[in-house]
């Protein structure tokens, strides 16, 4: 299989067999035919809104990284635009209007992650020296272009204008692809409650098999932990200490677990906690990934990551009717070059 940008594939990867220059990955599963069952799930006519407000977790006590979004009015005739009266700038006129912006970290709350989330160190070019590489080979800095100067990063020196993009693997492309079909709930929390629990591979198939839970090529999967809840909960100002130990997480170690992930066929992975997987990960010998569930879905097979969903009143609603499958749709924001996006998933019944 000849790409132009690599000669070789990681392990286990998918690369290329969506075509050599796509940038989908396995959201090319979510066929004409995925939708309509997906919507054949609607029964009930009852809808979820699965996002938190976009405010929270609160703080930056989670990830100092991230924080939380700032709204402001803007300017209108160099005046503040927020309850302006257009009589001022139009005698007699009766509109009174507002206006603002917003510099949001778009994976601060509720979220998709983009594939240019996450690559890997990885000799795509069989020169023996590994580079920085994205799924299907994308290259950092040819295609994933960011800048090396601070002045050109973070907020505090925020300008009018972008100085990163993820290009072909930005959160846009995704977007384009509306991301409506069959979703599939599985309840960790109904059966490992709220204490910190590793789950791999055995540990998953058993609590799908206690409820039924199929996953069929196409499905989106939903991880119902509890965690967004907890969040919720605690109104803007979250513990860390509660949270790091909260609920249940994937062992992205379990190569069971990572090889369960490729055959089942699922197109896109979500969970309602902070990673999907632990983090960081039980250690391992180097070389590896702090996030090795992240570099096996978004590098390596195209899979792209929900974090922070609210699943929690879905997850009692479908329990309660001996359900486990929905309709979903969640696009993210259609915003070019993107490494991700928040998003107001929705789950219909």
């Amino acid at each position: 299989m000849e790409n132009p940008r690599w000669v070789r594939r990681p392990e286990g990867s998918n690369w290329g067999e969506f075509g050599p220059d796509d940038n989908l990955g396995r959201l090319n599963l979510i066929t004409p035919e995925k939708v309509r069952e997906g919507v054949a799930e609607v029964v009930e006519g009852r809808s979820f809104c699965l996002s938190l407000p976009l405010d929270l977790p609160g703080g930056t006590a989670l990830n100092p990284n991230r924080f939380p979004p700032v709204l402001r009015p803007n300017l209108r005739a160099g005046q503040v635009n927020y309850n302006f009266e257009m009589d001022r700038l139009h005698p007699g006129r009766t509109d009174v209007l507002c206006d603002d912006l917003a510099v949001l970290h778009l994976q601060y709350s509720t979220q998709w992650d983009s594939l240019a989330h996450a690559g890997s160190m990885f000799d795509a070019d069989g020169d023996g020296v590994p580079e920085p590489v994205f799924y299907n080979g994308f290259r950092a800095t040819e295609h994933v272009r960011g800048p090396s100067e601070l002045d050109d990063a973070g907020a505090a020196t925020l300008h009018d204008r972008s100085t990163s993009s993820a290009g072909p693997l930005g959160i846009d492309h995704m977007a384009r692809e509306a991301v409506q079909g069959r979703a599939v709930l599985i309840d960790l929390r109904a059966h490992l409650g709220d204490g910190r629990t590793l789950v791999g591979h055995q540990q998953l198939a058993e609590i799908m098999a206690a409820d039924g839970v199929v996953v069929e090529e196409g499905d989106i999967v939903c991880l119902h932990t509890g965690f967004a809840e907890q969040v919720l909960a605690m109104g803007g100002d979250p513990d860390p200490e509660v949270l790091h130990g909260f609920g249940a997480v994937l062992n992205g170690r379990d190569p069971d677990l990572l090889a369960w992930i490729t055959e089942s066929g699922l197109a896109a992975l979500v969970a309602d906690n902070y990673a999907v997987e632990a983090f960081p990960a039980p250690e391992a010998p180097a070389p590896n990934a702090v996030l090795p569930l992240h570099e096996h879905c978004l590098f390596k097979l195209g899979v792209h990551l929900g974090e922070l969903w609210r699943l929690t009143p879905l997850a009692e609603h479908l329990r309660a009717r001996g359900r486990s499958r929905f309709l979903l749709t969640a696009p993210p924001l259609n915003l070019p070059g993107a490494v991700g996006s928040p998003v107001t998933p929705v789950a219909t019944l």
